[in-house]
């Protein structure tokens, strides 16, 4: 049986705690945060559950086996690093650290010390996702030409950061899950208007083979929307989250070049066939989240949102903040090139 501390029991903390009481395999055994507020909804949650406002109590007990921290960004590598040198299996709320730096050095800490690091990419296990990444690996779409995804709502502002380390997250572990493959660079653009931080950004992200991906993020927008369209040389497909039914759609839509000659000889026929809605699989998503990081503990298993997926997420957003420094200039990811500078939005907190 894994042993479970939590610490966080904010806004994502009673949704993580909630599914690991449910989980096979685990017991959430102490639940940690300052607030006392926090700590007293906790208890009238969970009345079998000890809690403390000393996360230290998780961090240091020897019977704890993991730790699972939803707490601010700011405070994930702190937090992490002690997790994994007392010997505890870490389980990291999205995005895993503030900056590519911290996030090699826990890998390399996860990997001596023989510890499992899993960051909390809820979306992975939707059965939308589950099921576009079946279309993709068995071919169905073809050659990938576009990644378009739209998540734009009225809030939540951050106090302590942008709309990018918060929204973003969701749809570049999407992306990085589906591709499969490195970006070569990342351009962005955004502007502040209430606090401080950029509550509006626009992001483009080049791929080899001419795919290139495009996010539109935003905490202003009077509509909340969550959409994706994926374009391929066979199909294209729609996914918008927020219908209750036929999330997924399949287009058998296209353009076809008939003629290899020269392109004024060429002949092009736009292809309009059949639009289907797959079956998927009907699951709650953390839960199965949450199942599959025991399960990875258990059987020794590398998890498809391990650090390294979150290492590759936390690359793209510090590519990200770098161009939104420079206006929209782009920046390089291939290991060819220059590495990005490593930038945080947490400087006093970290430590620059």
């Amino acid at each position: 049986m894994l042993r479970i501390g939590v610490i966080g029991y904010g806004y994502w903390g009673p949704n993580l705690v909630r599914n690991f009481v449910a989980t096979d395999g685990a017991v959430v055994s102490l639940i940690s945060d300052l607030d006392p507020a926090a700590l007293k909804r906790a208890q009238a949650s969970h009345p079998m559950i000890r809690t403390t406002p000393n996360d230290n109590d998780i961090i240091l007990s020897p019977m704890i086996d993991a730790v699972v921290i939803a707490t601010p960004v700011s405070s994930h590598y702190e937090l992490s690093k002690r997790a994994l040198e007392n010997g505890k299996h870490i389980f990291v709320e999205k995005p895993f650290t503030a900056s590519v730096r911290h996030a090699e050095e826990l890998i390399e800490l996860a990997d001596t010390m023989n510890l499992k690091i899993m960051v909390d990419h809820t979306f992975l296990f939707t059965g939308a996702v589950k099921k576009i990444k079946q279309l993709i690996d068995d071919g169905v779409l073809g050659r990938l030409f576009y990644f378009d995804s739209i998540r734009i709502n009225l809030g939540l502002l951050q106090k302590d950061s942008n709309v990018v380390w918060d929204l973003a997250p969701h749809d570049l572990s999407i992306m990085d899950h589906l591709i499969g493959s490195n970006p070569v660079s990342v351009a962005a653009t955004g502007t502040a208007h209430i606090n401080g931080f950029e509550d509006v950004a626009y992001v483009t992200i080049f791929y080899p083979d001419n795919l290139i991906a495009h996010l539109n993020i935003n905490w202003l927008s009077p509509v909340k929307i969550r959409m994706t369209m994926i374009g391929g040389q066979k199909k294209m497909l729609v996914w918008n989250d927020l219908k209750a039914d036929e999330k997924l759609k399949i287009y058998d839509r296209g353009v076809e070049i008939n003629n290899k000659e020269a392109s004024y000889n060429a002949r092009i026929n736009y292809r309009s066939g059949d639009v289907w809605v797959p079956r998927l699989e009907q699951i709650e998503a953390l839960q199965a989240e949450t199942q599959y990081f025991v399960d990875c503990i258990e059987n020794n298993l590398t998890a498809i949102n391990d650090g390294v997926a979150g290492l590759r997420v936390v690359r793209m957003i510090e590519a990200i903040i770098e161009s939104l420094k420079t206006g929209g200039c782009a920046i390089c990811l291939q290991k060819t090139h220059a590495p990005v500078r490593s930038v945080s939005l947490y400087p006093a907190e970290l430590g620059g």
